[in-house]
């Protein structure tokens, strides 16, 4: 009993950081896009170039990632979760601080270069090292249910930062970020405990002391981090431990990529085709918000043991296809406000798609399994812009073939598509998480 509530206690300290942490990246997205207009294209309400800049950044982002998030995830294994975590935690504070100091052309230059290095590193690998976090202490059955409240933590702090956003100016809200990622950092540090179940077994902290040499604790296997890079035919083996989990990776890359261009796309076509400003970005994202924490925190738990994670995955991504479409034939401002509350429904796919995968490994291998499905998630972000920030400046431009400004919008439908089709085909299959699978 002393035990459980234990872990208990870890999973609410882990909680707290992931709210701190996303809370302050929420917080920049609705005023992101005016002060990436303001910067390069002052007074315009479509800037081509602003589109694909962004999209060149979620690209390079999106590579960074496919390296980094396995590697981290591989890491995380051997020399604990907490350790690995601090390293995110901290690069993340830095491009919000930029922001906070200026918006002027060069500071939104350097907030560009640096976010794109850093997130490289934070993007990916903050969500993963918390799942893997949450599988070492939960339960198998209980695992889809935990999976859920982290990502309804996460809604929830969607929610709290674009209400900031929203009531704040802009010069305050990234203040207020940059405050919240620091704390974040300072409390992960403080209250998180280690994770993993054989806490024996993890290697001294990879930045090591004098005293470590002089002992002769082995430096190759601490120093030489890179040696722990899953390699292609690590990834290979994974896939091969079970159709399902091979099946969840392809649900995990098709949703990616469609999330991607959604995350490329949306808001600049908003502001082209309504004019959204900063106010009405921070109310989409809002009610987006708060459906998506009242789904997993309340109603995912009550639903995904009665009708099953397979099903539930389907319904999710069935709702995020049929709401992308919408979104694309929009045909006045209230149209996305309506759409936004089916978010309810739709957000229950990436919690669940990676409990399914999660309970197809081993407990020694959770950090190794969340970062090759972030890696090939991130692979996904890398061709989504490069598809659909053209398409989208091309029809939100007077160059376009035809005139339908919510095209791209629509072909990121297609690919959500794609994955309601390859969620279909996912059946329940006994849990092999208590095997050894180590490649």
């Amino acid at each position: 009993m002393a035990m459980e509530k234990g872990k208990v206690r870890d999973l609410g300290h882990l909680y707290v950081t992931i709210f701190l942490y996303f809370f302050g990246n929420m917080a920049m997205i609705p005023v992101i896009t005016d002060v990436t207009m303001s910067a390069l294209c002052p007074g315009q309400d479509e800037c081509s170039f602003a589109i694909y800049l962004t999209g060149i950044q979620q690209a390079i982002i999106g590579l960074g990632m496919m390296v980094m998030t396995p590697l981290i995830g591989n890491l995380s294994d051997k020399y604990g979760r907490k350790s690995l975590l601090t390293l995110p935690l901290t690069l993340n504070i830095i491009p919000l601080v930029i922001l906070a100091y200026s918006r002027a052309t060069n500071f939104y230059y350097a907030h560009y270069g640096i976010r794109t290095l850093t997130a490289m590193v934070c993007d990916g690998s903050t969500m993963c090292l918390a799942l893997a976090y949450v599988a070492d202490n939960v339960s198998e059955h209980k695992r889809t249910t935990a999976f859920g409240i982290l990502s309804g933590v996460t809604s929830a702090a969607y929610v709290c930062g674009t209400l900031a956003a929203r009531l704040l100016s802009t010069a305050s809200t990234f203040q207020v970020a940059a405050a919240a990622t620091m704390s974040a950092a300072v409390y992960m540090r403080i209250f998180l405990k280690e994770s993993l179940p054989d806490e024996e077994g993890l290697l001294q902290p990879i930045l090591k002391d004098q005293h470590d040499i002089e002992n002769n604790v082995e430096s190759s296997t601490r120093t030489r981090v890179f040696k722990n890079l899953p390699t292609l035919q690590d990834l290979l083996c994974l896939l091969k431990i079970s159709k399902t989990l091979s099946q969840a990776v392809t649900v995990s890359f098709f949703l990616s990529l469609a999330e991607g261009g959604f995350q490329a796309s949306l808001l600049y076509f908003l502001k082209a085709r309504f004019r959204y400003n900063k106010n009405q970005f921070a109310d989409i994202i809002l009610i987006n918000g708060v459906a998506a924490t009242i789904s997993q925190l309340f109603l995912m738990p009550l639903i995904a043991p009665v009708i099953g994670e397979e099903k539930l995955l389907s319904i999710g991504l069935f709702v995020a296809c049929i709401n992308t479409f919408v979104f694309s034939l929009a045909w006045s401002a209230w149209v996305p406000y309506v759409i936004s509350v089916f978010a309810i429904f739709s957000v229950v796919a990436t919690p669940t798609v990676r409990s399914i995968a999660s309970k197809q490994v081993g407990s020694g291998e959770q950090g190794k399994a969340q970062g090759c499905i972030s890696g090939i998630s991130s692979f996904a972000n890398i061709i989504s812009p490069l598809i659909f920030s053209p398409l989208t400046a091309l029809f939100l431009s007077e160059r376009a073939p035809f005139y339908f400004p919510g095209f791209s919008i629509m072909c990121i439908g297609l690919a959500m598509m794609i994955a309601v089709i390859q969620s279909t085909m996912i059946k329940p299959v006994p849990h092999i998480s208590n095997q050894i699978t180590s490649a």
